[in-house]
């Protein structure tokens, strides 16, 4: 192994990681300086954070020649009452020499180990909850050894893939500057997201720190540029706009705003505009960038060190970068800047201007400690990576190749197991391909999809490189099916919506056959939620003018943190005892076990968005096709807006329908199923998984034949046509049904999900009061006399409750129950500890997803009516959240209830990843509160010709007999032959989310769908 790949000595660090991909993950955090216990300049202390638990499940101590009893230093620092009075000290067999007291939480069954063991003239002793024991043991022996320890952490867990609350959660309890020195890290290893967690963290710390010395700014730009390589650009804006004050006058922070803003512009491909960024001069007195006058050339020695890949070489760093001085930070910097130049030449075909200046670059970077700089490495790699574009335009191939080893192996020394490594082997991966060395590509190829897979969030900053590989294997699988399931892998480690986990979180919860466990795992999570939303509540605080009612608040918030952070590592603790949670996620599902998963008469389409294409996988039982799909994202993105512009477009304040754009939904279905139609069209169930533009519309709508659209367009250009009568289109959705599912894992969750253990049969909720019939006194946000609040009138016009009484009238009175008017209001129903009881909740309501105005968040909400002192007459996103369910299907009957929730409104629910795209507002919710399939609408609810109460009511009675798709779908054929309501207006904008399979009644039975003749 190369020496840079040695890892440090553990007692060098100010923190290191244990656990391995079996088991959770765990930091053991160094706690020396502020150790309570410290007798001389020897003795020693770490915490371990664990993923799930926002405090310390364990700390780690050492004492060197002790005068007092070490144990007698130890007890007063616990921050639970134990009690060992049940057992002696006994061996310990994990760690040789140990002896460990079994101990308890005082007035709790919860176990607590106290593990001692002497070392020379060293005492080491670690406490911590015994479910954690196998954290506790890592830790120690990493400690005694000097070296990070391997091993698995089986321990009970509520999450299953989510990174980012655990790295928030480091940030937050490490040191300030070692968490931006983690950040960095992150930043340097290619894990943008995780980055961005660190600096979002440290910000609001450090905002509500008065006697802080660092930058916020840093932070903030920091924060800024990693949205801009996540793709939320407008997020970065506004952040770059933040920091603007903030980094101005600093010599360091100012010179990062100035390159993050230069990347920020190359991400969107304005390539003018970040020059002249990079151009623009700093404050008075900072400098700027300066080229070396006479240039440097690649001359023998040069190459030699630039190539050189062996880690043990002077150019790779052993100094972090923010140990350097800030002088030495800013020429670095400047550096920086350099290749971002040479970076926007290359891509304008200035292969000279774009060389010199890499080249300059580099000789300034190595300037700095002889180029003995962490960061230097990674930027030497984005050097050699744009030299072999360079290399490679002109033709010199052997050269181009060289340099792109040189960097993976760059990296693979510095950053092993980072995802900066799977970039630089899909670089030169796609380097390969174009060279048409295809089993070489491949070869790498699978190696980052193996890195990948399982990981959120694995390929930001390279997915463009993927594109090559994903269009070569989808032509292989024609060719050679063994490649199907390559593609299949490959796609589960592309970004899917945040809903994706929250169903997968959903299922774990289920997967308890007791209803106990099942309690403390929803309990986790709710404890989570609430004090990440306590956590905002008092950072906000630091912000506003400090007054001692401030202060007082203040402390109240810190003390309910604290109280719930230890209540939420208790339960966590007592999950340990159901082992179905200590269970870990499969990090990929094969091929073969999800078409096990598939029933006779079901396919599945996947569709892919990868660097601009489209990609189709398509299976059934036994039978694989992949393609790139004819049109691209962009076209995807023209042709959908064109669809629900004819569906329903907000025009002067009303919502107005034109004629269906039939040829364009004909043009779509070739386009994403022309290669699969015949297979499609003998298929009874379709469960389709949409990327891209298609996350906004229900693909029920497109249609399945040339003739009818024919058939269509002569008849409405007649003279006594009608072009809203689409009676006789061969609509996708009239003879199968349709699934959306949001991952292929999460739909076959979805499919083992056991059935709601609920007694009561319906739940109806809907038609609020009107406020000119009930004045509110007191509200929190709803109609306030803000630029980001509803407008009064939204409450004036309610949706009539006659679908709901319908629905009811259909299951029957004995099960079911109705809350209207002024009993459906939003405290009413969050104070309610009976909406469990209810299989189905059906909400008739208006959906509030859409902002008031562009600059506003999204944040979206079930309008209701308003009740007491503090209400807002909105079931809001996060409240929804908490409603605690056990149901088998949610109804939205509402306006684009399958819309999204911005990223500020998913964090202010205390949810620590997705949102920004569809189906991650409402429905998100619904699943997280507890409901395993929601059926929601992707535009405004139809009133017109009573077709949303036609729907909901033939869809009950259909549903005494068959599952939930099926009477859907029959419900949505009488409106598909009634001329009045045959536009997908009225029928088509509902999709199931989830299993389409399940009962819609709990008499009715699990049925897979009778084949229907096509028109």
């Amino acid at each position: 192994m190369p020496a840079a790949a040695q890892e440090r000595p553990v007692l060098l660090r100010e923190s290191f990681p244990i656990g391995d991909g079996g088991g959770i993950l765990c930091q053991v955090q160094d706690r020396s300086v502020e150790n309570p216990a410290k007798q001389g300049i020897f003795d020693r202390s770490w915490a371990i954070v664990c993923r799930d638990s926002a405090q310390a499940v364990a700390n780690v101590y050492t004492f060197r020649d002790a005068d007092a009893d070490p144990s007698s230093l130890v007890i007063p620092l616990r921050r639970e009452g134990v009690d060992c009075s049940a057992g002696s000290p006994a061996p310990f067999a994990a760690i040789a020499g140990a002896q460990r007291s079994p101990c308890t939480i005082s007035g709790t069954s919860l176990g607590w180990s106290s593990i001692r063991v002497t070392r020379g003239k060293t005492t080491y002793i670690a406490e911590g909850f015994s479910a954690y024991d196998a954290a506790t043991v890592l830790a120690l022996r990493s400690v005694i050894d000097n070296s990070v320890a391997a091993g698995t952490i089986d321990v009970a867990s509520t999450s299953v893939s989510d990174p980012l609350s655990f790295a928030r959660a480091q940030a937050e309890s490490l040191k300030p500057e070692a968490a931006l020195a983690e950040g960095y890290r992150r930043n340097l290893g290619g894990e943008y997201a995780e980055a961005a967690a660190y600096f979002e963290t440290l910000q609001q710390r450090l905002e509500a720190d008065r006697d802080n010395t660092l930058n916020i700014g840093e932070f903030i730009v920091n924060r800024a540029l990693q949205k801009s390589n996540l793709g939320e650009f407008s997020v970065a804006d506004r952040l770059f706009g933040e920091a603007a004050d903030e980094t101005r006058g600093d010599m360091v922070a100012e010179r990062l705003q100035r390159n993050f803003e230069a990347i920020h512009l190359i991400n969107q491909g304005m390539l003018g505009e970040a020059l002249d960024r990079l151009d623009q001069p700093l404050s008075d007195g900072l400098g700027g960038i300066e080229a070396s006058d006479a240039g440097l050339a690649i001359t023998i020695p040069i190459a030699e060190r630039l190539n050189d890949g062996d880690g043990a070489g002077g150019l790779l760093g052993f100094v972090d970068e923010l140990k350097l001085s800030p002088e030495e930070r800013a020429t670095l910097i400047d550096a920086q800047a350099l290749q971002l130049r040479g970076t926007v030449l290359r891509i304008s075909g200035d292969l000279a201007g774009a060389e010199n200046a890499m080249l300059d670059s580099y000789g300034k970077a190595i300037a700095v400690r002889d180029g003995r700089v962490t960061s230097i490495a990674r930027l030497r790699s984005q050097i050699l990576g744009e030299l072999a574009l360079v290399s490679e335009g002109r033709g010199n191939e052997g050269q181009a190749e060289s340099y792109l080893r040189s960097a993976l192996a760059l990296i693979e020394a510095q950053y092993p197991e980072r995802q900066a490594v799977s970039a630089a082997k899909a670089r030169l991966g796609a380097f390969l391909l174009r060279r048409g060395r295809e089993e070489e590509a491949i070869t790498l190829y699978r190696a980052v999809i193996d890195q990948s897979v399982g990981k959120r969030n694995a390929i930001t900053g390279f997915s463009n490189q993927l594109r090559p590989y994903f269009r070569l294997i989808a032509y292989r699988v024609e060719a050679d099916p063994a490649f199907a399931e390559d593609f299949f892998k490959a796609t589960q480690i592309l970004v899917r919506p945040g809903v994706a986990e929250t169903q997968a979180v959903l299922s774990r919860e289920l997967s308890s056959s007791s209803s106990e466990g099942s309690r403390l795992f929803r309990q986790a999570l709710d404890l989570g939620r609430d004090i990440e939303r306590l956590r905002i509540r008092f950072l906000a605080l630091g912000k506003t003018d400090q007054s001692a009612a401030v202060a007082a608040e203040q402390r109240e918030l810190g003390l309910q943190i604290e109280r719930l952070e230890g209540e939420q590592l208790r339960t966590q603790a007592q999950l340990n005892d159901y082992p179905q949670y200590r269970v870990v996620a499969p990090r990929s599902l094969s091929l073969a076990d999800f078409r096990a998963s598939l029933k006779p008469g079901e396919v599945y389409a996947k569709m892919s968005v990868v660097g601009g294409d489209a990609f189709m996988f398509y299976t059934d039982r036994d039978f694989a096709k992949a393609y790139r799909i004819s049109s691209s994202e962009a076209d995807l993105d023209f042709e959908v807006d064109m669809l629900r512009s004819s569906i329903s477009a907000l025009e002067g304040g009303r919502y107005v329908t034109y004629p269906f754009e039939v040829a364009l939904a004909r043009d779509l279905h070739k386009a994403l199923f022309g290669p699969v139609a015949d297979r499609l069209a003998a298929a009874e169930h379709l469960v389709f998984e949409p990327d891209g533009a298609l996350l906004r519309l229900p693909v029920d709508i497109l249609v399945a034949d040339d003739a009818s659209v024919e058939r269509y367009l002569a008849s409405s250009s007649a003279a006594d046509g009608d072009p809203f009568d689409f009676t006789g289109i061969a609509w996708l959705g009239r003879d199968k049904m349709v699934s959306t599912a949001v991952s292929a894992q999460s739909f076959v969750d979805a499919r083992k999900a056991p059935r709601s253990r609920a007694a009561r049969e319906y739940l109806g909720l809907g038609r609020n009061i009107p406020i000119g019939a009930m004045r509110p006194t007191a509200t929190r946000s709803g109609i306030a006399e803000e630029d980001c609040s509803w407008n009064a009138a939204a409450w004036n016009s309610p949706i009539d409750d006659k679908e709901l009484l319908i629905a009811r009238r259909l299951v029957g009175g004995g099960g079911s129950m109705l809350l209207t008017g002024a009993e459906f209001t939003d405290d009413a129903i969050m104070g309610r500890d009976d909406l469990r009881d209810y299989r189905i909740l059906h909400f008739a309501t208006h959906g509030l997803v859409t902002p008031p105005n562009a600059a506003c968040p999204a944040k979206p909400a079930l309008l209701t009516s308003f009740g007491g002192e503090g209400s807002d007459g909105l079931l809001s996103f996060d409240e929804i959240f908490e409603l605690g369910l056990d149901a088998d299907i949610v109804i939205l009957s509402a306006c684009d209830t399958a819309g999204g929730a911005s990223i500020e409104a998913t964090r202010a629910a205390g949810v620590g990843s997705g949102g920004g795209t569809s189906l991650d507002g409402l429905v998100r919710s619904f699943i997280g509160a507890g409901g395993r399939t929601v059926m929601a609408s992707h535009w405004p609810a139809p009133d017109e010709f009573g077709a949303t109460e036609r729907l909901i009511s033939e869809m009950f009675t259909a549903g005494r007999d068959m599952g939930i798709g099926l009477a859907l779908r029959t419900s949505q054929q009488q409106l598909m032959d009634d001329p009045r309501t045959s536009h997908p207006f009225y029928w088509g904008g509902f999709a199931i989310i989830g299993d389409a399979t399940r009962p819609l009644l709990s008499d009715a039975p699990l049925v897979a769908a009778p084949a229907v003749a096509a028109l």
